[in-house]
């Protein structure tokens, strides 16, 4: 008789739901078997009003992390929304990594391996090198954060993350004038990840926002969430926040930041050119061809009530960054 052995990174089982609720999840994926709209989903019934209930901390997290939560920043819910439940948060998730059915980062990051990581740093900086997560972490206060986010598949949460500014990163980085971009890649190892097993998406995972969209405070380097460390399934040990974009340029499990002179070529901007735009913001004026973006779907939801809601310009954000995009056709840089 095998016995499996739980992961001490693998999520617990409060932290996944049941079997019913994994059945009414299914994404009409079309094309290069990775877009589509996705399906309705229905959890329990949730009362969740802000202040938000915190999640109880892994042990298995490293000491300093833990540290560092227990120090952090703490900040009211200023969206004034109501939060999206942490059972939703960290078991609906697109991280293909780990497979394309929304399930299967919650089934399957357990084999995710957080200790030890590294991000390495090159281009137009004065600081190149490799960084331990602590090294990153280590002069930063972790402060709390409740973002609205927005999938381009139409459907929305209100998320505690928990993690600090990227501009303050940045600086400390020291980036030459040459830098116009910042890039991101995500963990490739197929043995962790099996969904980097098979084709689709050109792995690794890359993305990339422009100096000065980084250099936005709105911009948050997370590593956290639920006032607790997150979660593999939702980009663990650290990933990028950009809450006025869809969901796609926040790119996980970062291990590489990258300075560059010129435009980077992302991943879903090569995938799906005429679906996918390099700067992706949240835009209900311009459609995605094969669904509208006027509207979307605030999880958690049922099939009687799918909780649908007009979709903000810039995702509800518009007052603090629409300057960035001043003259810019947003209809033709989407």
């Amino acid at each position: 008789m095998l016995i499996r052995q739980r992961s001490s990174s693998e999520p617990l089982g409060s932290e996944l739901t049941s079997e019913t609720v994994y059945q009414q999840r299914r994404d009409l994926l079309k094309a290069a078997g990775l877009f589509g709209a996705a399906a309705f989903f229905s959890p329990r019934s949730y009362a969740v009003t802000p202040p938000y209930e915190l999640v109880k901390e892994r042990a298995s997290a490293p000491k300093f992390l833990r540290e560092k939560i227990m120090a952090r920043r703490r900040s009211v819910n200023s969206t004034g929304e109501v939060v999206t439940p942490f059972d939703v948060v960290s078991t609906y998730n697109n991280f293909y990594e780990f497979g394309l059915d929304k399930a299967d980062p919650a089934e399957l990051a357990g084999s995710l391996r957080m200790e030890p990581w590294s991000v390495r740093v090159e281009g137009e900086c004065a600081k190149p090198g490799n960084y331990t997560l602590e090294d990153i972490l280590r002069p930063h206060v972790l402060e709390d954060r409740v973002y609205r986010f927005r999938c381009v598949e139409a459907w929305s949460m209100v998320v505690p993350w928990l993690g600090f500014s990227l501009a303050d990163l940045i600086r400390r980085l020291e980036p030459s004038s040459k830098a116009k971009y910042i890039e991101f890649t995500t963990l490739n190892d197929p043995v962790q990840m099996p969904g980097q097993r098979h084709g689709g998406l050109s792995w690794p995972y890359v993305e990339a926002l422009r100096m000065d969209e980084a250099m936005n405070p709105l911009v948050l380097m997370a590593t956290g969430v639920y006032g607790r460390s997150l979660p593999p399934q939702n980009g663990a040990p650290l990933r990028l926040i950009v809450p006025w974009k869809y969901g796609f340029k926040s790119v996980k499990s970062i291990v590489h930041i990258r300075f560059t002179e010129s435009q980077p070529r992302t991943t879903w901007a090569m995938t799906g050119p005429s679906e996918y735009g390099f700067f992706a913001n949240v835009n209900p004026a311009v459609d995605h061809p094969r669904w509208t973006q006027r509207r979307e779907r605030r999880l958690p939801g049922t099939i009687f009530n799918p909780n649908w809601r007009d979709t903000l310009p810039f995702n509800g954000y518009a007052h603090e960054v629409a300057s960035l995009y001043r003259g810019m056709d947003l209809a033709r840089y989407f």
